[in-house]
């Protein structure tokens, strides 16, 4: 009698669940980075950068590399990763394009401002006017990212970062810590000197690539790290302490008005002593020493308190989830809504029902975007899917 085979079954490893912080926080920095960039309004007092020196901006760029190293840092393990080399620059490609239909629906919004509403302001606010002084410039610096307009300045960063995302990708998966200490290196080069990358015909990078790299590179590498189950900085209540003493310290900077005085002296003092600049300023443009240590701060102690993660796993933090799973697609959206806003500002001034309208309204056409492309296409492909599955087999009829 033969031997029968048992089929033993295979074990296999379950996906991990989502983290849902990384959504919560990325949709609350994309509210806040929406309401910050219509200056002027009562609301912009309460985002979070008047409660400590850094801004919704850096976490971002922050959050950002982690998800790049959650995405693709596994296609960098191989010795030659360019499938994955093609997949980032394919996304480096759509920010690029992204960026153009910002630039120029800002462009139609504020000509359409001018000739049907008699609100011609904006035409000449944020680099606008360059347009109509220097238009073969204003041609070739728009596509070239050399010129960029106002409140339209984060996609071009991410765009060179995700362009040079592969090499660092690929070392940091080798030795992490040695990629650290050159993006480091970089940064200090970059804040001291105030390197940028070229514009052109005028203005500049609102964001300096060479500095704000390290932002990028730290996500990076705590994205791959945590896509093994590790964390780049252990967990220690010794670390907590500090992390929560330099957020206490940098929220009453800010409010305490002697106590910032106070400070920025002591900072003024220590450069006229020799410490370089960056240490002792809060320049944004090139990422200075204290608005990274208080970014560092503050996710360090999101990612330790546990209470954090129990929250964002809400129901009351979803729609902010949904907004961070759909970043993209809802931040041009409310980039170009800014636009609108700002435009009608500009004759109507500070008002608070008028911003809370706006504003409310603004949000909402966000949040109703994030749901469509997060729901729609699902059943699309399901749809798709089962357009072009094989017709299952029927059952021989009996004789």
């Amino acid at each position: 009698m033969p031997e029968q085979t048992v089929s033993i079954p295979v074990a296999r490893q379950l996906p991990k669940p989502r983290d849902p912080r990384l959504d919560v926080l990325r949709g609350l920095a994309l509210v806040m980075i929406f309401i910050n960039h219509v200056p002027g309004n009562f609301w912009e007092d309460w985002t979070s950068r008047n409660f400590g020196f850094s801004d919704a901006a850096e976490g971002f760029v922050l959050m950002a590399g982690i998800s790049a190293g959650l995405a693709y840092s596994a296609g960098f393990r191989v010795r030659w990763p360019w499938q994955s080399v093609a997949k980032i620059w394919r996304r480096a490609w759509t920010l690029y394009l992204v960026h153009l239909l910002i630039t120029f629906s800002a462009l139609a919004i504020a000509a359409a401002l001018a000739r049907f509403a008699d609100m011609p302001a904006m035409l000449w606010k944020h680099g606008m006017g360059l347009l109509f002084r220097d238009p073969l410039g204003f041609l070739i610096g728009v596509p070239t990212l050399g010129f960029q307009i106002g409140y339209a300045n984060i996609l071009p960063l991410y765009f060179v970062l995700l362009m040079a995302a592969p090499l660092v990708l690929w070392a940091a998966v080798r030795r992490p810590l040695w990629t650290l200490g050159a993006s480091a290196l970089l940064w200090m080069a970059a804040a001291h000197f105030r390197l940028t990358l070229p514009n052109y015909p005028t203005g500049g990078w609102q964001f300096s690539p060479p500095a704000w790299q390290l932002l990028f590179v730290l996500g990076l590498v705590t994205g791959i790290m945590a896509k093994q189950g590790r964390r780049l900085v252990p967990a220690r209540r010794w670390i907590m302490g500090v992390a929560v003493a330099f957020l206490v310290l940098s929220l009453a900077w800010m409010n305490l008005p002697g106590f910032g005085k106070t400070g920025n002296h002591l900072l003024w003092m220590a450069n006229q002593q020799g410490v370089p600049g960056f240490m002792t300023s809060f320049s944004k443009p090139y990422l200075n020493l204290p608005r990274l240590l208080h970014l560092l701060a503050l996710f360090y102690v999101l990612a330790s308190w546990g209470a954090v993660r129990r929250a964002c796993a809400s129901w009351l933090a979803a729609p902010f989830a949904l907004l961070g799973r759909q970043a993209l697609p809802v931040f041009a959206l409310g980039s170009i809504t800014i636009y609108l806003i700002q435009g009608i500002k500009t004759e109507t001034g500070e008002n608070f029902a008028l911003d809370t309208m706006m504003l409310g309204t603004g949000l909402a056409l966000q949040f109703a975007f994030a749901a469509a492309r997060q729901y729609w296409p699902a059943d699309r492909d399901a749809a798709a899917r089962a357009a072009a599955a094989p017709p299952a087999p029927k059952k021989a009829l009996a004789a």
